[in-house]
């Protein structure tokens, strides 16, 4: 499994609010939150570490999101599927947004990443137009579309202290910019008993992310110390190599091909600043994908989502689930 309109600039005493120290009263006089990331966030010096850590999170703890939109686009070998379908052929454009927030295991300097993610597929022609059903080119039968959602997805325990260091970052004119790339491998087969088709039931993929952040904003929200308020202004470049789609029916070990997804992210402050149409799918069919998960749990991907809901964690197979969907 992310990418944005934020919020513009606000002044240097709302970027840099305190937190009270661990176990003080809150302003309310209520007791401080316990897994309230700030008190362990504001010990870390690195530049880079502050960066990486506010990716993850706000530092206040309220959720933030990551708006994702882009294309997905097929990747034949030697366009060996043409007429039926090309390759680099667009199949669809995806739309969506992972909800996140830093958490604190309390009384530890353990920090986690809490999120989910709902990515829509949307009509190739028109972004905004969720797509309920795929005609698959193949078989030429229709299935319903199931888009990504992940619930939950997770990172974490990580020890955050004084020596917290982040990842190599580079200036590239007036950004600061620096990359994570993820080979995914997952042995369906052996640990679900579902092989989806995959060529030996194994999942492979590749994530690929570039984060950038301009220079401004970066120097305002790393003084170290300090709990700057909202969600730092992040820019991201997302692309995945990955099989066919479990909704689209087509068995990797039978169609040669993959699926190749090139987007855009950014962030925002809170769940309020996606648009408008996006939220309204969202709150008649996903409403659970209004809010960050509030406490560590299992994560899924794609598969193992599609597996939880559609197979009922096995109740029936991925060949049975394609054959009572697809429609002539």
């Amino acid at each position: 499994m992310l990418k944005r309109n934020i919020l513009r600039s606000v002044a240097l005493a709302a970027l840099f609010l305190s937190v009270t120290a661990p176990g003080a009263a809150a302003d309310d006089g209520k007791p401080a939150d316990p897994t309230n990331p700030g008190p362990v966030y504001r010990t870390v010096t690195d530049r880079s570490g502050l960066l990486s850590l506010q990716t993850f999170g706000r530092p206040d703890g309220k959720d933030m999101v990551f708006r994702i939109s882009g294309s997905v686009y097929a990747n034949i070998e030697g366009n060996s599927l043409d007429p039926s379908m090309r390759h680099g052929q667009k199949l669809f454009n995806i739309e969506g947004y992972n909800i996140r927030r830093l958490y604190r295991v309390p009384d530890t300097t353990q920090l986690y990443q809490l999120s989910r993610e709902i990515v829509f597929y949307t009509d190739p022609a028109d972004p905004t137009r969720v797509l309920r059903e795929w005609k698959n080119p193949i078989d030429q039968k229709t299935y319903p579309v199931i888009p990504i959602n992940n619930d939950t997805v997770n990172f974490g325990p990580f020890n955050i202290t004084s020596s917290y260091v982040g990842p190599p970052v580079r200036r590239l004119h007036d950004e600061n910019v620096w990359t994570s790339d993820i080979p995914v491998r997952a042995d369906f087969g052996t640990t679900l008993g579902e092989r989806f088709g995959l060529v030996g039931g194994v999942y492979a993929a590749q994530e690929m992310f570039d984060f950038s952040v301009d220079e401004r904003e970066a120097a305002a929200r790393t003084v170290p110390g300090t709990i700057p308020s909202g969600a730092m202004e992040t820019k991201i470049s997302w692309a995945r190599t990955s099989p066919w789609a479990p909704f689209m029916c087509l068995a990797e070990s039978d169609v040669r091909g993959q699926l190749t997804y090139h987007a855009r992210s950014w962030s925002l402050s809170s769940y309020a600043e996606i648009e408008p149409w996006l939220r309204a799918e969202v709150e008649t069919n996903y409403p659970l994908f209004k809010a960050a998960p509030t406490a560590p749990g299992a994560s899924e991907n794609s598969w193992s989502s599609f597996y939880n809901k559609q197979l009922g964690k096995g109740a029936t197979t991925w060949p049975a689930w394609c054959a009572a969907n697809g429609r002539s």
